[in-house]
C-alpha cells in the first residue's frame, strides 16, 4: 500500500495562489457538479471536525468497538472527527440477540467513548430487513410487527437523550428501475410499516431526530431516489415525524458521484427535512478519489440543510471495503490526498448551515 502524506496546507495554498474557484474548474472526476464558490477568508481549520464546525456542520466517522484498543484509531478519531456512528453494535442483532433480552455493552462502549470526549453519536440502525436477530428473521404478520416496535421501544429507549439523529428505517427499498419498496418481512407486515417504526422512535427518544437512510439514492433521475423522495414528501404532509434523510454515498467506479447529487440533496432539503451523507467511502485513489471526496463535500456545504458527512470508518483497511481503500487515512494512519482536498473543501464554506 502507498504511503501518501499531503499536507492540507499545501492545497490551501495552491488554492490561493490559483485565485478564486470557479464551478468549471472544479467539474473534474467522477462526472461531479460542485456549485459552491469559495467564501470570504477565515480562519482554517486545522481538522476535518474543526473545519465543518466552521460553518455549523459536523464531520464524523464509523467506530468499531473491536478496534477501540488500537491507540492510533481512537486517536485518529478523536482528533478529526466529532460524530460518531456505531459501525455494527446498536444493530438488531447486536441489541437484541434473544427476544426481550437487550445487549448494550459493546454500544455502550462506542456511546460512552464519544460523549466523554465531546462528541455527538448517530444511532444506527432501528429497523432493517439485514442483520436481523435469527428469532426475528423467522417471524411474520403482526408478531414481527410488534416485535419490530418493541425493539425500537427498548433500543432508542436505553439510549434517549444520548443520539443527535437515529437512523430509524434502513434500505427500505429496492434497486432498479421499479422504485417498489423492498420485498422483505417488514414490509409484508404491512405498507405503513415505515411510518409505524418513525412513531415508536419519537415516542422512545423525543429530542433526537429521526431519519430515513439508504444507498443509490443519490442520482435524482434514479427510481429508487424519486420512490424515496415521494414517500418522505408523503410523511411530511401527513405530519409523520421524519426529520432528516441519510444518504449512504458508497461510491465507485461503476457508480461515481453523479453530476446532479447536489440537485438530490437540495430537492429533499426543501421537503424541510435535514440531509446527511452517512456512510461516505469512495474506492480508488490519488486526484480521481480525492475530487470525488472534495465534490461530494462541496455539495453538501453548498445545502443549508446538509448538516453534516460521516466516512465510513477511519483507516482504509478499518473499511468493509478494505481491498477498495476508500477511507481519507491510509491503512499506517497516514492522511491521504483525498483528506487534503476535503479539508481544503470545508475550509471554504461561507457558513449558512444550522443543526
Amino acid at each position: 500500500m502507498t504511503r501518501v502524506r499531503v499536507r492540507p496546507v499545501r492545497a490551501r495554498l495552491a488554492r490561493r495562489a490559483a485565485g478564486p474557484v470557479s464551478v468549471a474548474a472544479m467539474l473534474i472526476a467522477g462526472g461531479v457538479a460542485v456549485v459552491a464558490a469559495a467564501g470570504p477568508a477565515q480562519a482554517d481549520g486545522s481538522t476535518l471536525q474543526d473545519a465543518a464546525a466552521e460553518s455549523g456542520r459536523y464531520f464524523g466517522t464509523a467506530i468499531a468497538a473491536s478496534r477501540m484498543s488500537d491507540s492510533q484509531y481512537t486517536t485518529i478519531a478523536n482528533r478529526e472527527f466529532d460524530m460518531i456512528t456505531a459501525e455494527n453494535e446498536m444493530k438488531m442483532d447486536a441489541t437484541e440477540p434473544s427476544q426481550n433480552q437487550f445487549s448494550f455493552s459493546s454500544g455502550d462502549q462506542i456511546a460512552d467513548w464519544a460523549l466523554q470526549n465531546g462528541k455527538r453519536v448517530r444511532g444506527h440502525a432501528l429497523a432493517w430487513h439485514s442483520q436481523q436477530p435469527g428469532w426475528m428473521q423467522n417471524m411474520e404478520g403482526s408478531s414481527l410487527r410488534n416485535a419490530m416496535l418493541n425493539h425500537i421501544a427498548g433500543v432508542a429507549g436505553h439510549y434517549q437523550g444520548k443520539i443527535y439523529a437515529w437512523d430509524v428505517v434502513n434500505e427500505a427499498f429496492e434497486d432498479g428501475s421499479s422504485g417498489a419498496r423492498r420485498n422483505s418481512n417488514l414490509q409484508r407486515t404491512g405498507n405503513d410499516w415505515i411510518e409505524a417504526a418513525f412513531y415508536a422512535a419519537r415516542e422512545a427518544d423525543p429530542d433526537a431526530k429521526l431519519c430515513y437512510n439508504d444507498y443509490n439514492t443519490d442520482n435524482w433521475q434514479h427510481a429508487k431516489t424519486q420512490a424515496v423522495y415521494n414517500m418522505v414528501r408523503d410523511f411530511k404532509s401527513r405530519g409523520v415525524p421524519i426529520d432528516c434523510v441519510g444518504f449512504q454515498a458508497h461510491f465507485n467506479s461503476g457508480n461515481p458521484v453523479p453530476n446532479n447529487y447536489h440537485e438530490t440533496l437540495q430537492n429533499f432539503a426543501d421537503l424541510g427535512v435535514d440531509v446527511q451523507i452517512t456512510e461516505l467511502d469512495i474506492a480508488g485513489s490519488g486526484t480521481s478519489q480525492a475530487e470525488q471526496f472534495r465534490g461530494v463535500t462541496q455539495a453538501c456545504m453548498a445545502v443549508t440543510r446538509c448538516t453534516g458527512i460521516t466516512v465510513w470508518g477511519v483507516r482504509d483497511t478499518d473499511s468493509w471495503r478494505a481491498s477498495d481503500t476508500p477511507l481519507l487515512f491510509d491503512g499506517y494512519g497516514n492522511k491521504k490526498l483525498a483528506y487534503g482536498y476535503v479539508l481544503d473543501q470545508l475550509n471554504t464554506a461561507d457558513g449558512g448551515s444550522t443543526l
